[in-house]
């Protein structure tokens, strides 16, 4: 691949454009908004300036609903030898396309799992797919060389390819993303009309849980409107989870002690399932979870200290393979929680003591 267009200069687009940069292609911007596609231009992101002739792949990175008339507007004009979108939905683009009567060996469907908050080119970067799924979904129409040149660009954009049907992979995003933002944002809603001293009691957990609430509610209502039926059946199941756990809860409060018992059974239920299916969420490198065992450490709010307990670390000869700062309400202090292989936790814990380290039990 030596010429792309990127269609699109979005969070994705421009990390797309980035990416292939970086890497030596010559990448086009287009924006329906022209000072999208030029602040861009001018992160380093490629030219905002048309190609000379047809390019060799071009990436569509627009809303759901604009897809197939992006993608529909590309191939009439001839703009590439394959065509390429990257939207969190799969299955109703390309049905789109089929309706248009399109011929459909040149184009390739796929959907890169990395993302921020943050929208815009201001918050594209050249690294953000690295290591991280990309999904294709090629039909039996797809030609070989499209394929190949989708292939390529996930190896230059550092990602790992995973090839699924369209519908299963609308069912699985509606799964591990699309219903989790909305869970997010439902327990986030929680807090807008609590009192503050709830709000100041804040901690790591509930931080956790609404990180991702701080999307964009117009990306998301684009998204959530091309993939409803999946996301609504999700929820429903959740909502069943829901109902037992409040019947169990009531139960709970109920003077006798059956009815007690069965509460703690629903209860304990619904946490155990929670259990296994946090479980099975993959670990680093995407291999099956590993059991890490944390060292926390406590530090200040100072510059430099985060890089003097890695630096401790390594002089200890442990690899850290994970970290979690949990900040403290109103002070200027926290903790880094350091997660490491078992056998590795005690020699970091005295290495760390021995260097003035205060560590929390």
């Amino acid at each position: 691949m030596r010429t792309a267009v990127v269609i699109g200069t979005g969070l994705i687009g421009t990390s797309v454009a980035l990416a292939l940069t970086e890497r030596g292609v010559a990448v086009h911007l287009v924006d329906h908004d022209p000072a999208l596609a030029r602040t861009a231009a001018a992160r380093g992101a490629g030219t905002d300036t048309p190609p000379d002739g047809r390019v060799d792949l071009a990436v569509v990175a627009v809303p759901p609903a604009h897809v197939a008339s992006a993608l529909a507007g590309a191939m009439r004009a001839g703009t590439a030898r394959g065509y390429l979108d990257v939207a969190s939905v799969k299955g109703g683009p390309q049905r789109e396309l089929a309706a248009m009567g399109l011929d459909l060996s040149a184009y390739i469907g796929s959907h890169p799992m990395a993302g921020k908050e943050q929208s815009g080119p201001m918050a594209g970067s050249g690294d953000l797919f690295e290591g991280r799924p990309w999904v294709l979904t090629p039909t039996r129409e797809t030609d070989t060389e499209v394929l190949n040149l989708a292939l390529e660009l996930v190896a230059l954009c550092r990602a790992v390819p995973v090839v699924m049907d369209a519908d299963a992979h609308d069912r699985a995003v509606a799964l591990v993303s699309h219903t989790p933002q909305l869970v997010s944002s439902m327990v986030a809603a929680r807090l807008e009309d609590a009192e503050e001293t709830a709000v100041r009691l804040c901690g790591q957990g509930i931080r956790d849980v609404t990180r991702i609430a701080a999307s964009d509610p117009r990306m998301w209502v684009d998204i959530l409107s091309a993939n409803p039926g999946p996301v609504a059946d999700v929820l429903s199941a959740l909502a069943a989870d829901l109902d037992e756990t409040v019947r169990a809860l009531r139960a709970l409060e109920a003077a006798d002690e059956d009815k007690r018992r069965q509460g703690v059974t629903g209860v304990e239920d619904v946490l155990r399932r929670g259990n296994s299916g946090r479980a099975r969420v993959p670990g680093k490198h995407g291999t099956a979870p590993a059991a890490y065992e944390t060292v926390a450490v406590l530090i200040s709010d100072q510059p430099g200290e985060l890089a003097r307990i890695f630096a401790d670390a390594g002089r200890a000869g442990v690899n850290i393979e994970d970290v979690r700062i949990e900040h403290a309400t109103g002070q200027q202090a926290g903790v880094v929680q350091l997660m490491v292989a078992p056998p590795a936790a005690p020699a970091l814990s005295a290495a760390l003591r021995e260097r003035g380290w205060a560590l929390r039990q």
